[in-house]
């Protein structure tokens, strides 16, 4: 999949020599009125700790850095890094992004942060459960993606883009399709279209094994086409519960709240890895 990692100067101004890198994913955002209209709905802040993932040539950098004053930015490319570091109000973290502790940022800068970038479209949904493990520590997070993965994100239950990613990312955040942004946005272009989403952190439910939820959710999209009691159902008996819960439903019917009440061990419940020999519904 094409991925969108890195960005151009904004329009007006000699575009640096540099070869967008296909192993990087990288497509550079080109439009003027498209990185006005993400910064705009970013809206920064002098004061506040703002973390951006993949700047690239620094289109959306620049302006950023213009209402906040500084910005860290996190970059693999060893080319953009050295590029990045001509600028004294950024913090140039060289590194994937998938090995960088949030938690540790957040510590450094004494508050929240506030997460933003353009993720590679290849590994954007490795990044957005790396990020779900520092979810305490953000403010917020505005991220362009890949259109279809932004439906995802967002879908509610009965929909065809209601699936695992959806109720592992909003039983943590209120999640909000902001932008489409088409192919020519970019120089070179994707080959799809792009969204960005605005992610709110939302408090934990009380109870709810977050182990336990990534099973569950695991289990019952395993087979999405079928019902519930060839799959789900079997995990609930070989783990003794003993509530009630429909399985005459398919896995995307299911509210993420009730997800949830699984996952808040209930009684009879075995935890995670003393299941029983699963019995057949």
């Amino acid at each position: 999949m094409v991925a969108s990692t890195a960005r151009a100067p904004r329009a007006g101004s000699a575009r640096p020599a540099h070869q967008a890198r296909k192993r990087f994913g990288q497509h550079f955002l080109v439009d003027a009125a498209v990185i006005d209209a993400i910064v705009d709905a970013i809206d920064p802040r002098p004061g506040e700790t703002l973390v951006e993932i993949g700047p690239g040539l620094g289109a959306m950098t620049e302006p950023l850095v213009e209402r906040a004053g500084r910005l860290t930015v996190i970059e693999l490319d060893r080319d953009l890094a050295a590029r990045l570091r001509k600028n004294a109000a950024l913090e140039v973290v060289e590194a994937d992004v998938l090995r960088v502790d949030f938690g540790a940022l957040a510590a450094a800068a004494r508050q929240k942060l506030r997460v933003v970038g353009n993720l590679p479209y290849n590994i954007s949904t490795p990044i957005l459960f790396h990020l779900l493990d520092a979810v305490e520590h953000v403010v917020d997070q505005h991220f362009m993606l890949q259109k279809e993965v932004v439906d995802r994100m967002a879908a509610a239950p009965g929909s065809k883009d209601y699936g695992r990613l959806t109720v592992m990312l909003q039983w943590r955040y209120a999640i909000e399709s902001v932008l489409d942004i088409g192919p020519d946005a970019f120089d070179p272009p994707p080959r799809v279209d792009s969204a960005i989403v605005r992610m709110t952190p939302i408090a934990a439910p009380a109870g709810v094994d977050a182990d336990r939820l990534r099973e569950v959710v695991t289990v019952a999209f395993s087979q999405r086409r079928k019902l519930l009691r060839h799959t789900l159902g079997r995990w609930l008996d070989a783990h003794g519960f003993s509530g009630r819960f429909d399985l005459q439903r398919r896995a995307e019917e299911v509210p993420v709240g009730e997800y949830l009440a699984l996952a808040a061990a209930p009684d009879g419940a075995v935890p995670p890895g003393e299941a029983q020999t699963p019995t057949s519904p």
